[in-house]
Order: structure tokens, then sequence, then C-alpha cells
């Protein structure tokens, strides 16, 4: 969540539009399908071969980071499944699935005449896209090791480098909170996060913050900011 994608507590920006539908346009549907069936084909997933050509690995994560790599201010021009599609666009090019001449060249002719798009699919590749649905991303694992923080601790956030994507807010580095509570079981994400520290399934903690110390003086009176935080993300209070 780099600026574009996390604005917590920033001001002079124009009001957000609020869009209620879920889809847009008919076109917005198909991305989502298309982003559900790479999540299904992804080869990390233990499940039925089939006969598709997609042999990459995705996941939210990448889908995220597409987003995030945009121009900030490209990023708040287009719309939500419009990021989507820059994203998924991108990841085939830079996958080799297709190239940025013939990507283009497929777009001009499309929108010069829209063919018929075509319906139904391999029934093996259906099969999985659905039993992808059933199971879902599961990121909770069993605790290999005791919290480093309990309920009632002072810690420090961390601010860790972020190179594709983190889990953690911006408004949050640096600040100082309570842990509230510790979940049970132990969290993973969908994928290593590298230097930001998101890697094997770790602790994961809601902490308390005091919003006059996210936010000096601009706060109001009697509310409390809460945040669910990966233990790689906090340190002791009196860490040097």
């Amino acid at each position: 969540m780099k600026l574009q994608h996390y604005l917590g507590g920033l001001e002079g920006l124009d009001p957000a539009p609020l869009e209620t539908r879920v889809f847009v346009e008919p076109w917005e549907e198909r991305i989502f399908g298309i982003h559900t069936a790479m999540m299904a084909l992804s080869p990390q997933l233990d499940l039925e071969q089939t006969p598709s050509t997609f042999n990459t690995e995705w996941t939210w994560a990448d889908l995220r980071k597409g987003a995030e790599a945009m121009n900030p201010f490209d990023y708040f021009k287009f719309r939500y499944y419009e990021k989507w599609l820059g994203g998924i666009s991108g990841y085939f090019v830079a996958n080799g699935y297709i190239t940025q001449a013939e990507l283009d060249a497929r777009t001009k002719a499309f929108l010069a005449s829209p063919p018929a798009l075509p319906k139904g699919g391999d029934p093996a590749v259906d099969a999985r896209v659905k039993q992808y649905l059933l199971i879902g991303d599961d990121p909770k694992r069993e605790r290999s090791a005791e919290p480093r923080f309990a309920a009632g601790d002072a810690i420090r956030v961390a601010d860790p480098k972020s190179v594709d994507h983190t889990r953690l807010p911006g408004h949050l580095r640096n600040k100082a909170g309570v842990i509230d509570g510790v979940y049970p079981d132990a969290y993973a994400y969908l994928c290593d996060t590298g230097p930001d520290g998101i890697g094997a399934a770790m602790p994961v903690y809601c902490v308390r913050f005091d919003p006059g110390v996210l936010w000096p003086g601009n706060t109001e009176s009697n509310f409390t900011f809460y945040a669910d935080l990966f233990e790689a993300y906090l340190e002791p209070a009196n860490a040097s």
C-alpha cells in the first residue's frame, strides 16, 4: 500500500465519488472472471492439471502490485477494474504470453470492430476454476512459535523497505501503539513480500493507537484507532 493506495489522513483531496455498483460496465465482469481463472490455474495450487497454457504464478499480490506500480496520477484517473485491466495486461506482457506490440495491435483491431466474444471453455479448466472457488485462499496456518508480544505490550511500528507491495499502512509507520489482542494461529500473505518482511506464517495482532499520535492536533476526542498487523511490522516500544 504505497502513497496512492493508502491515503490515511491526507487532507486537500477531492471527495471520492461513491459508486455502489459492483460492476459498472459489462466488460468489468469479464476482467473479474479472467483474474479468477488466473488464480485458479496458478501452479502453486495442488489441483488437477488442465490443458491450459497458463503456467506462471498469479496471486492477489500480483494484481495489487500492478495497480500500485502505476503513476499516482493515473491511479486516481482510472476506475477500479480499469486498474485491474492494466495490471493483468502488464503481467501477460512481462511473462511472455503476448508482446506489447501484439497487445497494441489486438486492442486497436478490437476497438475498430469488436468481435463476438466466445462463450464456454474447456471442461477441465472450468472444473478447476469451480474447485478453486470452493476452497479459496486460506492464509491461516498452525502456529509454530509463540507470539513475540502479548495483550497490553507497548510497541512501535517498524518502517520496512517496500519494493513491490506492503501490507503496512503508511500512516502507521514509526508510530507507537499497544497490543489490544493476539489472534489465534498464524497467518501468511499470498506471496513473500521480500524486504517488507511477510514470508512464512506468523502471529497477527490487533493494535490499538491513540489517534492523537497518528494525526497530532487534528483528531476528534473519545475514539480509538485499531489496526491488524503482522508481527514482522512490530518492534518493542523501547527498541533502539
